[in-house]
This record gives structure tokens, sequence and C-alpha cells, in this order.
């Protein structure tokens, strides 16, 4: 199937209130003006110089959305443009975003990543690290950022009630967040999880946001 296929396969598949990031990192931009063609708006990276050198070159109404570890440093590259970052996992970093957000008269939207999987490769915070920093007194003074929920990276396994129950664990946190802190803020309402290989878990266990590379674009080829 071609890429366009892929695609058209998966929007039929998935639920029109869930979103499908294309999932674009180390994919060329011929590529992803293949997928942009076919209709296609949301697009996914996880290095912050790769998205902005994309950003310049391709069609400016794609909605770019940082969805790997983001270092402090590099911020000032997607400030301008960057439609959410996925990957908040510190308060430093979010002082940062804030920070760059104000400098480009924008208001950047964040989600706070989770970490659901205890494996040591993966980033994020526990959900007490979550509680602490938006309990704190300085969260309120950002006003450049929006927290718009939660985004949880799931184990590599093929045990898919493990996949299940991280996915679980990170609606329970969601809802959490929600009721004590996000209450009456209708925005708070975003749970980025779910992949290649187990959006179809994430979907049934609530899921807003699905990031897809492989089922659209092919395998990727590695340089070694």
């Amino acid at each position: 199937m071609s890429i366009a296929e892929n695609l058209k396969r998966l929007e039929e598949e998935i639920p029109n209130n869930i979103k499908i990031i294309a999932v674009s990192k180390t994919h060329p931009k011929e590529v992803i003006k293949e997928v942009y063609d076919s209709g296609h708006r949301v697009f996914g990276e996880n290095k912050a110089q790769e998205m902005t050198e994309k950003h310049k070159e391709l069609p400016q109404d794609i909605e770019w959305h940082m969805i790997g570890h983001l270092q402090t440093n590099k911020v000032k590259y997607i400030a301008p443009f960057v439609a959410m970052i996925h990957s908040v996992d510190s308060f430093k970093l979010l002082k940062e975003i804030n920070k760059e957000a104000i400098k480009n008269d924008r208001v950047i939207d964040c989600l706070l990543q989770i970490d659901i999987a205890n494996e040591d490769t993966k980033f994020g915070m526990l959900e007490k690290e979550a509680e602490e920093l938006l309990s704190l007194n300085e969260f309120l003074t950002l006003n450049n950022i929006r927290i718009c929920g939660v985004m949880g990276i799931g184990s590599i396994t093929d045990d898919r009630n493990k996949t299940a129950q991280e996915f679980r664990n990170l609606k329970s946190s969601f809802a959490k967040l929600k009721e004590t802190y996000f209450k009456n803020e209708d925005y708070f309402s975003e749970i980025s999880m779910g992949m290649s290989s187990d959006y179809d878990i994430a979907i049934s266990e609530g899921s807003t946001i699905v990031r897809i590379g492989s089922l659209i674009f092919g395998e990727r080829e590695y340089l070694k």
C-alpha cells in the first residue's frame, strides 16, 4: 500500500474525535509532502532542529508537535511555531518554554509526560512529581504556557495486558490531575498515548491523541 493508502486506512479505522499525529522523524520532506498532499496536516518530530528545518521547507499550515525529549537549550528553535510540546518532564523545562513563548508573544500548549513504563530509557515524571510541579506557586506565574493534559509511552513488550494497564494508569493520572488542578478548565482534555504497535489498546483505554509512524510511512531505514 502507498503512504496515502496507509493513512486513509487509519483515518477510516480511528474515530474522528481522536487526533492522529503522523510521526515524521527521520523522513525527508518529500515523503512528508506526500502525506500532506493527501490532506493530513498534523506531524510529530522528536528533535528540535530537525523539526525547525522541516518547518522552514514545508507548507506553513502544518501543525507541528514535539513528541521527543526536549532539552532546555533547544526550546528556542521551536517556540515560534510549535503547536504542542508533549514531552514536558520538569519544571525547569516548563519555565524555559514559558520564557521563549513570551519572546514570541505566544501561549504554547504543553502536555506533562508521565513515566508509565518504568524503563531506564524512558523519560517522564511520576504522578507525584507532576502534582508537586502543579502545586508550585511559581507555576501560577507561567502565563505563556497552557497544560492541556498528559502524555505517556508504554513499555516495549508483547504483553498487551501490561500495555493496557500502563495506559489505564495514565488515564487515572489524567483524571486525578484534572480533578485536583484543572477541574474547571476545558483545555485540560488531552491524553497522548498509543503508537503504531499499540494505538488500538490506547484508544480503548481513553487516548485522545495517537502518534503513528511506521503504519503510515513504513519502517524507517536507519543509517549505520
